[in-house]
């Protein structure tokens, strides 16, 4: 939710507004001349020391903020006099204005806290305070859950079929009436609905959340949401109803069978555990719990739900009130005391899954009298809503496909086991409208069959469904292939966000592959802002470590996969640094710190022979191969060795593991992993260096790539290694990309920091096989799984994938438009301005919101004349790199560089300029030619 707060020395703020939740300790505001704006309202924060930041917005240049002072108080009317009984921070002297640990009074459980804050500018002048913000506190103790129950029915019952392979159980209603006697002042409710709920107050559905709870790893613990639901309540009777779908709670697949590739762990059958608290006027309090009086039934519309197979739906067995006081239940059964769903209850500390947008079908085709086949024109990820006047009885049934087969019918060969099928029958009383609740689809066509007569496009609605999460980055250029691959990537990347980071959305996986997101994050965190996801996926991982220091493939390990591979874990100490460079949280650094270091101590002490690992499982995943029909190429030439692999990023988790050490002030492990690494680039350099022809290993580009980013080349062989990859790439491949996974995840930030932008560009650029655009030039919106994912085996061939993005996304915004964090620095705190100027690129209009602020880059080259318009934040200091070493030839605002007083320095560096400057817009042109 947003709340904006308006401070040009005068701050407003939107007021609060209830039954919206986002349960997250980082709370945030933004101050604008001074202006802030609370970007989430963190609602049943799991945390006893919150988070709180803002923004600042000003005309003037270099602005900054030199101190602050911050109020937090248990009224509002306390705040509005200054008051801050929870915690008075006094001024501080500091810059800081993101992260700023809570330090006050204990917060307990069910607490609304109100806090404001006011700064010093760069003049030390004094800002007014902003208008009040607040957060809530969700049940911070384990004592809190004790007074209520899980409930459901630990079993299947009807016509639930919970022991095939393919698991069919009806979703499951429950309810329960209470009766308040007095006047309500105040009242929230936490639950847990496993494996996916909806909650219903006196007919009323609670929130806009879709999917909930998030996925968690469910042998350790499971997520909680919560509520403001004052204006639910009502003085009499009131009804709490519950749905409960399965979710991956109740395994989607529970057997081996031919094309099932894995068994999914089931946790157990649906159940809810859920605590209201009640405050009156009269100051007295009341709980409202989930126990064994409640009712429940599965006889009800939902008679199945299946992640990977779909919903279906009978309208004729509506329960018209079923959430409203007065509903006749006797003929339901009653709640049983069921096993706790996890281990330990916590606050989901990320934003719901909503329905983000919707999509209008393009067109609709007939098959036959019967079936049509609807084109969404756009690979999407959620379902179809859609509009029906028919007689009772009649079935309607949508499956679900990326593509087309070439007689216009549904290809669902890459769909593997999936039935990808919702069925709805109608009830036959006026104009009906279905969606579903408990399923959702990777697609861009429906096949609608039993719809009677052709559907109006307006009668076909695509809900496009993911996490709420803030965009944060625009790009475009003079280039339409890159501007679609961007768009395809932003399309594909939120489709993919599903409380993890999965893989893909459409076939019987949908798993959280720690190994496609190494790299792609970093990507990802211009375009989103996944701090918050990508944290609380750091938290899944840890949950599934083992004793002995093992961490999986996949997290949560609804898969189990423990392979002791290196090259996929090693995700959890790659992202966690992306997380502190990106948005400067080191506290994420700090909690899994200890988790790291196990995992590290664990792969050394057992597999580490002479200082060399052997540790792969998957090669360089997905290289691209010669053979069209093939998934991964087997071609010995263009296999990286597993060893070199495996000990590479070992190399790079140590010394992350090192840099983390020195982070937190832990020396002896510091110097531990500075002796660990040099033996291992000792070892490295001796067994994989070919001195004589400059390479390492067989000569791939990938094992080229990895040993020079990695820092892993000695000074002396670095030109010849470059030299390597460049012969190889434009002699064998033709200029094209040669690599896999994991070489790709470095690949184009190697080819520009080694002077070799234009063959970067070439690879953004080519329209034949293998690149992106060959993937455009194919008709795809979305990217897809294989390089030569129109051709290959359908057994592995999602249309819609991230992995073999690599580092696209982060050369786009860091190398195209040149927004990058400075070395050394987090955040975006300090900002190096230097885009590079591929031959052929004319323009480039980027932007990102950092938690600083807005960045943006707009740069144009037009008659040899650059124009590049800069806005940097207030709080943050840039960098700026001019492609001239000539003064004169530089102009900003129609001013003369050398004559512009905002700027703090001027140098000239390698044939280049650069200006250290604040905050501000700047206007720049130079003269290319003298």
């Amino acid at each position: 939710m947003n709340k904006r707060i308006l401070l040009s020395w005068v701050i407003l703020v939107i007021p609060f507004i209830s039954n919206v939740y986002s349960q997250t300790k980082d709370i945030h505001l933004e101050i604008n001349e001074l202006t802030c704006e609370n970007l989430i309202d963190p609602f049943g924060i799991d945390a006893i020391s919150p988070h709180l930041s803002w923004k600042i917005k000003s005309n003037q240049r270099n602005q900054k903020q030199t101190a602050y002072q911050i109020l937090v108080a248990s009224s509002e009317a306390l705040l509005k006099n200054d008051v801050g009984d929870l915690w008075n921070s006094t001024q501080i002297k500091s810059d800081k204005s993101i992260f700023i640990r809570y330090a006050g009074t204990p917060l307990h459980s069910d607490m609304k806290c109100f806090w404001k804050v006011r700064i010093l500018d760069k003049d030390n002048k004094l800002s007014v305070w902003s208008n009040p913000a607040s957060w809530s506190m969700g049940l911070l103790n384990e004592e809190n859950w004790q007074q209520a129950r899980w409930i459901g029915i630990e079993r299947g019952f009807g016509d639930d079929r919970p022991n095939d392979i393919e698991t069919r159980l009806a979703a499951r209603y429950l309810r329960k009436e209470f009766t308040i006697s007095k006047k309500i002042k105040s009242a929230t409710v936490s639950f847990c609905g496993l494996g996916l709920s909806e909650l219903y107050i006196n007919g009323l559905k609670v929130g806009d959340a879709v999917l909930s709870p998030a996925l968690m790893q469910y042998t350790e613990v499971a997520a909680y949401v919560t509520y403001d639901i004052t204006q639910f309540l009502k003085e009499g009777v009131n009804a709490f109803g519950v749905i409960l779908g399965n979710g991956r709670y109740m395994a989607p697949r529970l057997k081996h069978e031919e094309g099932i590739w894995f068994v999914l762990p089931n946790y157990g059958f649906p159940k809810l555990i859920l605590h209201a608290a009640v405050t009156f006027e009269d100051g007295t309090t009341a709980l409202l719990l989930s126990d064994y009086t409640w009712k429940i039934t599965n006889n009800g519309p939902i008679i199945a739900n299946n992640e990977f197979d779909g919903e279906e739906y009978d309208a004729r067995k509506e329960l018209t009130g079923w959430a409203t006081p007065g509903y006749n239940d006797s003929a339901w059964m009653a709640c049983e005391n069921v096993s706790d769903g996890a281990k330990e209850l916590k606050a989901q500390m990320i934003n719901p899954i909503r329905v983000a947008e919707i999509v209008k079908a393009k067109s609709i085709n007939s098959l036959n009298s019967n079936q049509a086949i609807i084109d969404m024109g756009q690979n999407m990820v959620g379902w179809i809503k859609f509009r029906v006047k028919a007689p009772a009885g009649t079935q309607i049934k949508m499956r679900f496909s990326e593509i087309l087969k070439a007689d216009g019918s549904i290809y669902l060969d890459n769909i593997r086991s999936a039935k990808v099928t919702d069925i709805y029958t109608c009830k036959g009383v006026g104009e009906e409208v279905f969606e579903p609740r408990f399923t959702y689809h990777g697609f861009r066509f429906i096949e609608l069959s039993g719809y009677p007569g052709v559907p109006d496009l307006s009668s076909i609605e695509g809900c496009v469904v993911h996490d709420d999460m803030e965009l944060t980055g625009s790009f475009s250029t003079s280039n339409e292939t890159i501007n679609q691959v961007y768009k395809n990537a932003v399309w594909g990347i939120k489709g993919n966000y599903r409380s993890i980071p999965t893989d893909c959305p459409q076939r019987d996986e949908r798993q959280g592959w720690l190994g496609d997101r190494s790299g792609g994050s970093r990507g990802e965190s211009f375009m989103f802002n996944n701090s918050a996801f990508y944290t609380k996926w750091m938290d899944d991982i840890q949950q599934t470590q083992k004793k002995n220091g093992s961490i999986p493939d996949i997290a949560p390990s609804y898969w189990s996969r423990y392979t002791d591979n290196i090259t996929w874990p090693s995700s959890y100490i790659f992202i966690t640094k992306m997380i502190f460079d990106q948005f400067g949280n080191i506290e994420v650094i700090d909690q899994h710190y200890p988790s790291m270091k196990k995992w590290i101590t664990y792969m050394k002490d057992n597999y580490m022979v002479n200082d060399i690992f052997n540790n792969d499982t998957y090669g360089d995943w997905c290289l691209p191969p010669s053979d069209p029909l093939v998934i991964n190429s087997k071609e010995p030439d263009k296999i990286t060795s597993g060893s070199l692999l495996s000990t590479s990023f070992f190399y790079a988790d140590v010394q992350m593991m090192k840099e983390y050490a020195n982070l937190l002030h832990k020396q002896e492990d510091a110097n531990a992993f500075d002796l660990l690494g040099k033996k291992i680039y000792k070892a490295y350099n001796e067994k994989f260096l070919n001195k004589e022809k400059g390479y390492y290993s067989n000569n791939t580009v990938t094992s080229n790539v990895l040993s020079l980013i990695f820092g892993l080349v000695p000074q002396e062989w670095k030109k010849k290694v470059f030299a390597n990859i460049v012969a190889k790439t434009e002699n064998e491949f033709n200029s094209h990309i040669s690599t896999g996974l994991i070489g790709g995840m470095f690949m184009m930030r190697t080819l520009s920091d080694n002077g070799r932008t234009d063959l970067a560009y070439k690879f953004a650029t080519n329209k034949d096989y293998p690149g992106w655009g060959y993937m455009i030039d194919k008709g795809a919106t979305t990217i897809w799984e294989l390089w030569n994912g129109n051709t290959a085996n359908p057994a592995m061939n999602s249309g819609n994938h991230v992995m073999l993005l690599g580092d696209l996304i982060i050369w786009y915004y860091e190398y195209l438009a040149g927004i990058q964090c400075a070395l050394g620095h987090q955040a975006f705190k300090e900002i190096e301005m230097k885009p590079y100027f591929p031959e052929g690129l004319n323009f480039v209009k980027a932007s990102h919101q950092s938690p600083y602020g807005l960045i943006s880059s707009d740069w144009m080259i037009s008659d040899d004349i650059l124009g590049w318009n800069i806005n940097i934040p207030v709080n943050s200091t840039a960098k700026i790199h001019l492609p001239t070493s000539n003064l004169k030839n530089i102009s900003e605002s129609g001013i003369s560089a050398d004559e512009v007083k905002d700027f703090s320095s001027i140098s000239v560096v390698n044939g280049e300029t650069i200006i250290n400057t604040g905050a501000g817009e700047y206007h720049f042109k130079v003269k290319l030619k003298n």
